[in-house]
């Protein structure tokens, strides 16, 4: 799943980019989940200096505050291993919400909690990612495309299997004659 790229641009099928027609960094971003990645780290980022914060609100739970400094980074560190290696963005993802929550009793509520919402809205996005998806259609187009097909009439179908002479001939090999409709 790393270095793969998308088939072709996204957009409505006249306006397709081809994908030697975007460049590096275009493919590379839609071909791993680069939004939830860079919340996440953004989210640990903001977490992890709102610890070094001058505050008088600043609250340490466990030695010295060391989980308030370990669960930022390992924030930074899962939302860097989502960017550069998306093949296993579900575990990362999982483990990146559960940190994200951890953050509010750790980490000066979860960066006021801000760090918090980015980590796991980041997480999210991770998770929900689907490399092979087509581009979505708005209800819009799909309408469009409908009323294009009232107005050209119904189409024939001569070419499916199963209709017409076909299934007489069918019929015909297996025994049973029957009549073409």
């Amino acid at each position: 799943m790393e270095g793969q790229e998308p088939e072709g641009g996204h957009g409505t099928p006249g306006e397709q980019q081809s994908v030697g027609g975007q460049d590096g960094f275009t493919r590379w971003v839609y071909g791993r989940p680069f939004w939830g990645g860079l919340w996440l780290t953004l989210g640990g980022a903001l977490t992890l200096l709102t610890m070094k914060a001058s505050l008088k609100v600043v609250l340490h739970v466990g030695m010295q505050g060391l989980a308030g400094y370990l669960l930022p980074t390992l924030m930074i560190v899962l939302g860097l291993l989502i960017l550069f290696s998306p093949a296993q963005r579900l575990f990362y993802s999982i483990v990146g919400v559960l940190l994200s929550l951890g953050t509010w009793v750790t980490s000066n509520m979860g960066g006021f909690m801000i760090g918090l919402l980015l980590g796991v809205v980041g997480s999210c996005l991770t998770f929900g990612w689907m490399p092979d998806q087509d581009p979505h259609v708005s209800r819009r187009e799909r309408r469009r495309t409908a009323e294009r097909a009232a107005q050209d009439g119904p189409a024939t179908d001569t070419g499916h299997p199963g209709t017409g002479a076909d299934t007489a001939q069918a019929g015909m090999t297996a025994g049973t004659p029957q009549t073409a409709q």
